[in-house]
């Protein structure tokens, strides 16, 4: 395991796949095809993972305003948690998708948020861990666990918190979308193109190369520009994809991200 314990190898994980404390979660999703995630699962996943959703287990129903994945009840996912043998605080969770972190990430950040630390991403996701080690369609056994989490209120803002800090001194907003949807060349999910005056742009892709693999020496000097700021509050379309920002900044050891949870959708859906 790093020494952030926020990112494990697949060797690692391979020599520790008994350990009783590990959870394994398998995270992939498809914006595009909400189904395909569960499909690739049922076809073949890392031996005793189990499966979360982004819409049915990550998020909560899609109301008129909070975006397009706001954040789940805290006591569902606890529920859901607890069944697949989580202990509060005891067990090792390490989390994986196919999306350069897109969706782990997010169960990265909810755990957290949940007060729930000891929780990993998985190096490379998926197909790094298929081109070296067996995959299974064997589905595990439902467990029993506990998980009675304590909120970690701080770690997310509103829209108002928005409105109020974005241009205070010391306060950094970070937009986590590409570039050409930051700058309004293109929108190809909500309604109204740009991004929330005042922020600026660091696009979630460059947290990993293109296979997944994250870049982890670039981590620290990457927000080397906002390490000095009070607060620092990140979004992106959705809420989703900002979890790898939020990740990155982690792991450069900078612990003052907050999440803007309704993020892009939220805040043009009031425009």
């Amino acid at each position: 395991m790093s020494n952030t314990n926020l990112l494990i190898s697949p060797e690692w994980l391979a020599e520790h796949l008994n350990k009783p404390e590990l959870i394994i979660i398998d995270c992939r999703f498809s914006l595009a095809d909400p189904d395909l995630g569960q499909k690739q699962y049922q076809e073949g996943h890392i031996l005793g993972a189990f499966y979360l959703n982004l819409n049915r287990d990550l998020s909560s129903p899609v109301q008129k305003h909070g975006g397009r994945h706001p954040l789940p009840s805290s006591g569902e996912l606890a529920q859901k948690l607890a069944t697949i043998g989580v202990e509060y605080q005891k067990s090792l969770i390490v989390a994986y998708d196919d999306s350069r972190f897109a969706f782990a990430s997010r169960l990265w950040w909810l755990l957290t948020y949940m007060g729930h630390e000891k929780v990993a991403l998985l190096d490379g996701g998926f197909s790094q861990w298929q081109t070296q080690y067996p995959i299974t369609k064997e589905i595990p056994t439902p467990k029993s666990g506990f998980f009675e989490p304590q909120i970690q209120s701080k770690m997310v803002v509103d829209i108002d918190t928005v409105k109020a800090k974005k241009d205070l001194p010391g306060v950094i907003l970070v937009d986590s979308r590409d570039s050409d949807r930051y700058l309004g060349k293109q929108e190809p999910i909500d309604p109204i193109a740009g991004h929330i005056p005042g922020a600026i742009n660091y696009p979630w892709k460059e947290v990993t190369t293109e296979n997944s693999k994250a870049k982890v020496a670039e981590q620290i000097y990457r927000w080397e520009q906002v390490k000095n700021a009070d607060e620092i509050i990140v979004y992106c379309g959705s809420g989703v994809t900002a979890c790898v920002n939020l990740w990155s900044l982690k792991m450069a050891g900078i612990n003052i991200g907050k999440l803007y949870a309704g993020s892009w959708s939220d805040w043009c859906s009031y425009l």
